[in-house]
C-alpha cells in the first residue's frame, strides 16, 4: 500500500526511495532535493520492517545526520528512528572504536586530538629531533601536518605525496619521515588518536575476516550522503563493510566534488558502478531551487566538464532573467558595482541576508569589505576560525581531557604554560614528572592520580605550585562525581565539572586574553551545550569531531541592525542558497586559480567550483570581470596586468549571460572597458570605408 509521503516525492525520488535489490547511485545535481530523498529512504526501510539499528546513516556534518533522522521520523511517524546509527564518518569511527578499542589493542580510554593539537604534537617532536637546525627550510607544523593527513587519508606513500604536491620539501624527505615515526608512536603511548587514525583504525577493523564480518553484520543497510567527497580510506571501509551484502546507498553529485585539497577525490563517485557491481543509477535532475536561465548557464559550463555523469537539471520556475556576466574596469569598480547591486536589491525589497557574494579565496574580498563599510552595509564573513579553534576553549578542553584522560601530555603541556614562571623547558621537565607519577601510583582511579599530584606536586616555581595544587584538587573534586559509575555523569552534571573548572581558569583567563568580556559567552555557552550531555568522553568527542560553526571573538563587529549580507568562500558556500549571489573575479588565475591548473584534475575541480557557486542562486546571478588587476603602486605611472575571462566562459556559454559594463554614467571618471573591441570594430571599418 503506497503512503501519502512518498506521493509528494517526484517519480526520480520516489524511485530512489522504494530502491530495492542492490548497490544504488542517486546522481542528485544541485538544489534537486537529494536530503529529503535520502530521509525518505530511510524511513521507507524502516517503514518495510528494518530495524532502526541496522541502519547505518553516513552524512559530512552531525547537523546533516539529524536533521535526515528528524525528518524519517515526521514521516513515519515512528520515535524509534533515533536509534539509527548516524554520523559523520568520523563519528561513527569514534563509536565503534569505543567497542571494539580493546581488540585493536587501543583501548576505550582514548581522546581525540583536533587538527591545531595534532600539529602542536609535530612540532613538539620537529623540536625534540632538532631536524629544522640544517642549512635549508624545513616544513612548519602546519605543512607537516598536511603533508601526514594527505598521505593516511589518501592512501599515498609519502614520496608521491611529497613529489606531487609539495615538492618544495622532497629533499627533508627522511626528516619528515622520522618525525612521522615517533609521532605515531608517541600518540599510542599517550593514548591519543588523530582526524585520520578515527578512520585507519576503523579501516583496519574492516580489513579483519572476523572482526570486519562483526562491523558488518551490524548493518542491514548503509546510507551515504556526499559521496563525491569521500576519500580514498573511507571508500575502502564501504567496500569492506559490503563484501558480503550490496546494500548500499549512495547520493551525491560529481560537478560538486570541490574537496580534493581534503584528501577527497572525485573518483569515488565516478567509479562507484565498477566497485560495486550492478549498480542501478537514478539522476534527480528536477530543480527546486534556480530558475532555468541560471540552470542554463550552469548546465553549459559543466558541459564541456572531461569526466562527468551526464545530467541536465531543469526547472518548473521558467521564468527569470538571464545571469549577468558584468565588465569592470578593475577591483575597485567591481566593489562599486557589486555595492549598487545589492542596495538596488535591498530597495527592491530582497533582505541582505538573502543575497550572498562569493569567491575563490579568503582574501579576494578584502577590497570589497573595506567598500562595504565604508557604504555602512552590515556584514558577516564565513570560512574563518571554528568555536574550539579558539585559544580560550582549546584551554577549557585542555583541563577536561586531562580530566578524561591524566596520560594526554599535550594537555599538560598546554595548561602548564599558563602558569607563572613556566616556559616550554619547564612545562617538559614538569610532564615528566607528573607521568612518573602516574607509573608510581599504578592505579586507574582519577581521583587517586590527581589527588597524589595534589599532595606531592612536582618541582617548579612557587606561585606555579600554588596554581597547580588548586588544579589537581578541582580536578580531583571533578572526579568523584564521573567515577562512581565509570566515567559516566549524570544529565546536567557535566556542566558542574565544566563550571568548577571555569572557577579556577578565571584568573588566568583574564589576564590571558584582552576581550574577556567577549570570550567568557564562549565559556558559558560551553556549559550550556555541557549540560545536555551525560558522558564526558561524548561531550569532548563531540566537539572535536563536528564543533560549533564560530565564535563571537571572530565575528564581524556586532550591528544592531538584525539584517547582514553574507560574505563567503566558495567552498563554505556549499549545501547553501540566496535570492542573489555575487560571484567576484571571474578571471583566468583567479578563477580557476593559478595554483590549481597544474594537471587536469584541478582544471575540471576549479570549473565544478565554478558551478557550485552558480547553482548557489535562485532568482538573480551577477559574475564579475575586473579587466585590471594592480599589483603595486608608483609615485610615475601604475603596476598592472590586464585579465583574461575564465577559460570556462567560453563563446558558446557567454550566450546564456546578459553582459554589462559597469560604464562612466554610473560610476564616475575614468572611460568604461567595455565594448571596447565593439569600438575597435568600429574604428577599423571606418578605415576600410576610405
Amino acid at each position: 500500500m503506497s503512503k501519502p509521503w512518498l506521493e509528494t516525492l517526484n517519480e526520480q525520488q520516489r524511485s530512489a526511495a522504494t530502491h530495492v535489490g542492490g548497490p544504488l547511485l542517486v546522481i542528485a545535481g544541485a538544489g534537486t532535493g537529494k536530503t529529503t530523498t535520502l530521509a525518505a529512504r530511510v524511513a521507507y526501510l524502516i517503514d518495510q520492517g528494518v530495524s532502526p539499528d541496522r541502519v547505518l546513516l553516513l552524512t559530512f556534518t552531525r547537523r546533516a545526520a539529524a536533521e535526515m533522522v528528524k525528518r524519517a521520523a515526521d514521516l513515519t511517524g515512528a520515535r524509534h528512528t533515533g536509534r539509527v546509527w548516524a554520523g559523520t564518518f568520523h563519528a561513527v569511527a569514534n563509536r565503534l572504536l569505543r567497542v571494539y578499542g580493546e581488540a585493536l589493542g587501543i583501548g576505550q580510554q582514548f581522546t581525540i586530538l583536533d587538527q591545531s593539537d595534532a600539529a602542536d604534537l609535530m612540532n613538539m617532536i620537529r623540536a625534540d629531533l632538532g631536524v629544522a637546525k640544517g642549512q635549508r627550510r624545513f616544513p612548519r607544523k602546519e605543512t607537516l601536518l598536511a603533508i601526514y593527513s594527505r598521505s593516511v587519508a589518501a592512501q599515498e606513500r609519502l614520496g608521491d605525496v611529497l613529489d606531487k604536491r609539495f615538492p618544495w620539501c622532497a629533499k627533508e624527505a627522511e626528516g619528515i619521515r622520522r618525525i612521522f615515526e615517533v609521532y605515531t608512536g608517541r600518540k599510542r603511548d599517550l593514548n591519543l588518536l588523530d582526524y585520520d587514525d578515527l578512520l585507519l583504525y576503523w579501516k583496519v577493523l574492516t580489513d579483519s575476516n572476523e572482526l570486519g564480518r562483526s562491523v558488518a553484520d551490524r548493518f542491514e543497510h548503509i546510507l551515504v550522503d556526499e559521496y563525491q567527497d569521500t576519500n580514498t580510506m573511507q571508500a575502502d571501509i564501504l567496500r569492506n563493510l559490503r563484501r558480503d551484502n550490496g546494500s548500499i546507498t549512495v547520493v551525491g553529485d560529481d560537478a560538486q566534488a570541490i574537496y580534493s585539497f581534503r584528501a577527497a577525490t572525485v573518483r569515488n563517485i565516478i567509479g562507484f558502478p565498477d566497485d560495486f557491481s550492478g549498480t542501478t543509477i537514478i539522476r534527480l535532475e528536477q530543480n527546486y531551487r534556480s530558475v532555468q536561465a541560471i540552470l542554463d548557464a550552469s548546465n553549459a559550463v559543466m558541459g564541456n566538464a572531461s569526466q562527468r555523469f551526464a545530467k541536465e537539471l531543469w526547472s518548473v520556475r521558467k521564468a527569470g532573467e538571464k545571469p549577468y556576466l558584468i565588465h569592470c574596469r578593475d577591483e575597485p569598480d567591481q566593489c562599486a558595482c557589486v555595492c549598487k547591486s545589492i542596495l538596488e536589491h535591498l530597495e527592491q525589497g530582497i533582505p541582505l541576508m538573502k543575497q550572498a557574494v562569493l569567491f575563490r579565496a579568503g582574501h579576494h574580498s578584502d577590497q570589497l569589505e573595506v567598500e562595504l563599510a565604508r557604504r555602512n552595509i552590515p556584514f558577516r564573513k564565513y570560512g574563518g576560525l571554528k568555536f574550539v579553534e579558539s585559544a580560550h576553549i582549546k584551554d577549557m578542553l585542555a583541563f577536561l581531557r586531562v580530566l578524561e584522560n591524566p596520560a594526554d601530555q599535550l594537555s599538560w603541556f598546554r595548561i602548564l604554560l599558563m602558569f607563572e614562571g613556566v616556559g616550554p623547558q619547564t612545562a617538559r621537565r614538569v610532564v615528566e614528572a607528573i607521568k612518573s607519577v602516574f607509573v608510581a601510583t599504578a592505579v586507574d582511579c582519577r581521583q587517586t592520580l590527581f589527588a597524589a599530584l595534589s599532595s606531592k606536586p612536582p618541582n617548579m616555581p612557587a606561585a606555579a605550585r600554588d596554581a597547580f595544587v588548586k588544579l589537581t584538587q578541582a580536578l580531583s573534586e571533578c572526579a568523584v562525581a564521573s567515577e562512581r559509575d565509570s566515567g559516566q555523569t549524570k544529565r546536567g552534571a557535566l556542566a558542574a565539572q565544566v563550571e568548577r573548572i571555569r572557577q579556577f581558569y578565571e584568573p588566568f583567563f583574564e589576564l590571558r586574553y584582552e576581550n574577556a568580556s567577549v570570550r567568557i559567552r564562549d565559556l558559558e555557552q560551553m556549559e550550556q551545550i555541557a549540560a545536555s550531555y551525560s558522558s564526558r568522553e561524548r561531550f569532548l568527542s563531540d566537539l572535536t569531531l563536528d564543533p560549533p560553526a564560530s565564535t563571537a571573538d571572530f565575528a564581524q563587529p556586532p550591528h544592531l541592525d538584525e539584517d547582514y549580507l553574507i560574505l563567503s568562500t566558495i567552498h563554505s558556500a556549499k549545501g547553501c542558497e540566496w535570492d542573489v549571489v555575487h560571484i567576484l573575479h571571474v578571471a583566468d588565475g583567479m578563477i580557476p586559480s593559478d595554483m590549481a591548473v597544474a594537471d587536469q584534475e584541478g582544471i575540471d575541480e576549479e570549473r565544478r567550483l565554478l558551478y557550485v557557486a552558480m547553482t548557489r542562486a535562485k532568482d538573480r546571478l551577477y559574475l564579475y570581470f575586473p579587466l585590471r588587476y594592480y599589483h603595486t603602486k608608483h609615485a610615475r605611472g601604475d603596476g598592472h596586468t590586464y585579465a583574461q575571462l575564465s577559460r570556462y566562459l567560453t563563446k558558446p556559454v557567454q550566450s546564456f549571460f546578459e553582459h554589462r559594463s559597469s560604464g562612466k554614467d554610473d560610476f564616475g571618471e575614468g572611460e568604461a572597458v567595455i565594448g571596447c573591441v565593439d569600438r575597435v570594430d568600429d574604428l577599423l571599418r571606418g578605415l576600410w570605408r576610405s
